[in-house]
């Protein structure tokens, strides 16, 4: 009986499963007392979102396009997933150059990089490809001809050993802003106790001191993870990065992009 009310007391949190969530994880996932507190959940990036906006997590590793959809919001860590310039993972892929493209695939495990494709897509190339959403299925293999497509996270690292022209979607918005881009943030959607933050910050950041055994215990062929870590995913959480999010917002409420890609 004791067991399950202190089951239900654990802090629900959400990350996402890709690659790039690693060196976050790291520290939690060694922090004992961190574990005790809390009960993790792995799932692709739309997934954890909708989760948190449902309130079925508290806090989560979510897309930041989940922010305008939520009724309060709290960002809770210095960590972040974003780029300053590539980030390897998250682009849109062709075989044609951006003005041949007629129809744009965009992945269905994604909220925030799909929405970045259509802001870069209207005010950067200013083009009206036909856009898809995709549901479950693998559709990488439909990057074919004029149908370009978004892909994100380990499958786009794979990909790019594919695709003939690869659109780096965190560059292009720093070429169109001059801003960096956020692609994930650690947010709650209630306060949670403050020595809970503080600790679950300071445990984001031990990943950083073990890069070498978290690629180790990560084989990966299509990609080097130590320049991944180190030189494509930025993972400090700085008042640019800030700047770059509420400029997204922004956009993202004027063109009423928000349908969840669930």
């Amino acid at each position: 009986m004791h067991a399950k009310v202190k089951d239900l007391e654990k802090i629900k949190v959400g990350s996402v499963s890709y690659l790039n969530a690693r060196p976050l994880l790291y520290g939690l996932q060694r922090s004992e007392e961190l574990m005790l507190q809390m009960e993790l959940i792995e799932e692709f990036p739309s997934k954890i979102g909708g989760m948190l906006i449902d309130g079925s997590i508290d806090v989560g590793l979510v897309p930041v396009a989940v922010i305008p959809k939520m009724k309060e919001w709290h960002i809770i860590t210095d960590f972040c997933i974003g780029a300053t310039g590539d980030v390897a993972s998250v682009c849109l892929f062709s075989e044609v150059p951006i003005e041949q493209i007629d129809t744009v695939l965009l992945d269905y495990q994604s909220r925030t990089s799909v929405n970045l494709c259509k802001v870069l897509l209207k005010h950067h190339w200013k083009i009206q490809p036909r856009i898809v959403e995709t549901t479950g299925e693998d559709y990488r293999s439909q990057i074919t001809g004029t149908t370009a497509g978004v892909v994100i996270g380990d499958r786009a690292l794979e990909q790019r050993l594919v695709s003939s022209y690869i659109y780096d979607l965190a560059t292009e918005w720093r070429i169109m802003t001059g801003l960096p881009f956020m692609f994930a943030a650690w947010i709650a959607n209630k306060p949670l106790p403050p020595a809970f933050v503080d600790a679950f910050n300071q445990a984001n950041s031990i990943g950083f001191e073990h890069l070498q055994e978290i690629i180790a215990a990560n084989p990966f062929k299509a990609y080097d993870l130590h320049t991944y870590y180190t030189e494509n995913i930025s993972y400090d959480l700085t008042e640019e990065k800030r700047k770059g999010l509420l400029l997204f917002v922004e956009y993202l409420q004027k063109m009423e992009v928000l349908k969840p890609v669930m």
